[in-house]
């Protein structure tokens, strides 16, 4: 499921001339990545990594960690994107890529 979801995403950011909708796009694929990454590092029935003496089965924490670093980098690339969009639409008052290249 994951899987097609992320070729739709990687379609519409080929088809797509628009440059908000391939931002969207890049974000569908980032956040299925990490979604794969977190379930991927799920187990059942493991709990937090707090040392204790009755618990044996700890998850590991790090998958968590790096996913919550790929979370606040996808913010700020999200919000730089936006930045240089509506830079671009103010100088050329168009957000087709086609015409960005005629120009």
């Amino acid at each position: 499921m994951l899987l097609l979801i992320v070729l739709v995403a990687i379609y519409g950011l080929i088809v797509s001339d628009n440059l908000i909708r391939k931002v969207m796009c890049l974000n569908i694929i980032e956040s299925t990545v990490i979604l794969t990454f977190l379930t991927t590092g799920y187990a059942h029935d493991y709990v937090a990594p707090i040392i204790t003496e009755t618990v044996n089965n700890y998850v590991d924490p790090i998958p968590q960690a790096l996913m919550l670093t790929a979370i606040v980098i996808g913010v700020c690339f999200n919000s730089l994107a936006i930045a240089v969009i509506v830079k671009v639409f103010q100088k050329n008052h168009t957000l087709n890529v086609s015409e960005l290249n005629e120009r």
